[in-house]
């Protein structure tokens, strides 16, 4: 089933997230904390706004380091919730400049993460709204999905298209991912700019971690 186009507005939000705090940037699975809370994992490839969409949500610019240069983030980076659960910032994918070993490095770090962790809620993955999906998202999210690992979509700068360019920029993208998808994901419209889709987003989040965390 292909959802239609969005029809919320911009809006400015009104949750607020309370004591978020970096814990640490870890290389490997096996160095992460003790999966003994709900995580939540942002991913997509580099350049997408992933680091401005997590400060958005934590109402906090300087939380996630947002760099013009594409590619910064190299480590899983925890970020703990109202000491109940953790905002994952996992490195984006499908940066060329890096070496061939550093993308094998990244591709195992990334992938032991979401295969292999049990304290992963969901996975955002964040696809720009502005372009077609690129070879790389795809390939990306049909990992997921023959892994079993549970995401939803989030479309990033929705602020740089009028409401006719935008539901035709999601319908564009929705026809593609339908030759490899019966059935779309729960779908996220989100500009970092206008503050665009945090209500939704962390509402989405803070209902599931009502029922896991007591």
């Amino acid at each position: 089933m292909i959802q239609n186009g969005p029809t919320q507005s911009i809006n400015h939000y009104t949750l607020e997230l309370k004591d978020v705090k970096y814990v640490g940037s870890f290389p490997t699975l096996a160095k992460c904390p003790k999966p003994e809370k709900p995580e939540f994992a942002f991913i997509g490839r580099s350049n997408v706004g992933k680091s401005s969409l997590i400060n958005m949500l934590s109402n906090n610019r300087k939380l996630a380091h947002v760099s013009k240069k594409p590619g910064k983030t190299e480590a899983i980076n925890f970020f703990e919730v109202s000491g109940r659960w953790y905002l994952i910032d996992l490195p984006g994918y499908g940066y060329a400049v890096r070496s061939k070993g550093m993308l094998k490095s990244f591709k195992k770090m990334i992938y032991d993460y979401l295969e292999k962790r049990r304290s992963l809620v969901c996975t955002f993955v964040l696809i720009d709204v502005n372009v077609p999906p690129q070879k790389r998202d795809i390939e990306f999210l049909d990992w997921l999905g023959e892994h079993g690992v549970p995401f939803v979509i989030v479309y990033t700068k929705i602020d740089k298209l009028s409401k006719t360019q935008l539901s035709q920029n999601v319908q564009a993208i929705q026809e593609i991912l339908a030759e490899h998808w019966n059935e779309l994901p729960q779908q996220f419209y989100t500009s970092s700019e206008e503050k665009a889709g945090r209500d939704e987003l962390l509402n989405f989040i803070l209902e599931i971690t009502d029922t896991l965390v007591k």
